[in-house]
């Protein structure tokens, strides 16, 4: 199983190896999508995190203890059709491959199935047309465009 998640490290955790006692003691894989991380200050690191549900569990809860903010990704990336000009901007900061120029036609195409959620599209995109679709309640959807 996957999941996607945001960590908020303080000061305090910035010299623990997260990643490596995620692997050796939880037995849970994590890749980086996203850190910005400064020498003494806070850091903030967007992971997915690939294992067992019940190790990953059980990592999310170690991680809390070491005094971290952990929250799970909601939501999806979603383009606006109507304002998309097809720049291809945020194909060059897509991590994933999740957006990019579908040829010959250099139309932007995105792969909903590959997108990791990492938010890295949102401020690239000049006109705003990237969006993130949060789920408020059951059946109800809204739209945090760029502004």
């Amino acid at each position: 199983m996957k999941q996607r998640l945001t960590l908020r490290l303080p000061r305090e955790a910035l010299n623990q190896p997260i990643t490596y006692r995620l692997a050796i003691d939880y037995d849970v894989a994590s890749k980086i999508i996203r850190a910005q991380i400064g020498p003494n200050q806070e850091g903030v690191m967007v992971v997915e995190l690939a294992g067992d549900i019940d190790d990953l569990a059980a990592a999310t809860a170690w991680l809390r203890q070491q005094g971290l903010v952990v929250t799970t990704a909601v939501g999806q990336i979603s383009i606006d059709r109507d304002r998309c000009v097809d720049c291809g901007i945020c194909t060059t900061v897509c991590p994933t491959g999740a957006l990019h120029m579908e040829r010959p036609r250099w139309m932007l195409h995105f792969e909903v199935q590959r997108c990791v959620v990492c938010e890295q599209c949102i401020p690239s995109c000049p006109l705003g047309a990237i969006g993130l679709n949060l789920t408020a309640s059951p059946g109800s959807r809204i739209n945090r465009a760029q502004e």
